[in-house]
């Protein structure tokens, strides 16, 4: 009786581990699309959002979309005179992430398109953009509060 609970517990202990490692690799060819909503005036905030992209890039550095979205009063975050995140912003878009400036917020502070970074997008509605990533499946992340 034993031995038939041993060899059980042992199957099951295998089955697991094959089934670990099976979720495991499938997490690395697994697309991964990530929008993250970035509305907070806080600098701290910004350098996170920064952070949060190195850190999922290390983590997927293939099979990895992002798609960060500035509004409200983050907006400085983008623009090229007021943000101290410039190098990082352009370095990351070089990599493929998107960052959107929502031209709803850029009309309500008088920003135009020449002020932002260069390699900055921008949207309609930054909040819009968020529900739309949203309806297509993409993961969300809320930075700053």
């Amino acid at each position: 009786m034993k031995n038939t609970i041993l060899l059980l517990a042992f199957c099951l202990l295998g089955f697991g581990t094959t089934a670990l490692a099976q979720n495991t690799s499938a997490t690395h060819t697994t697309p991964h699309k990530v929008v993250i909503q970035l509305n907070s005036g806080d600098t701290a905030a910004w350098g996170g959002v920064i952070g949060n992209v190195k850190n999922l890039s290390k983590i997927w550095p293939t099979n990895l979309s992002v798609e960060v979205v500035v509004h409200g009063k983050a907006l400085d975050f983008l623009v090229a005179a007021k943000s101290h995140l410039v190098a990082d912003i352009e370095q990351l878009s070089k990599k493929g992430v998107v960052f959107n400036a929502c031209e709803n917020t850029m009309g309500k502070y008088g920003i135009t398109k020449q002020m932002l970074i260069p390699s900055v997008f921008t949207v309609p509605s930054g909040v819009g953009e968020v529900i739309l990533k949203q309806e297509e499946g993409w993961s969300y992340l809320r930075a700053g509060y």
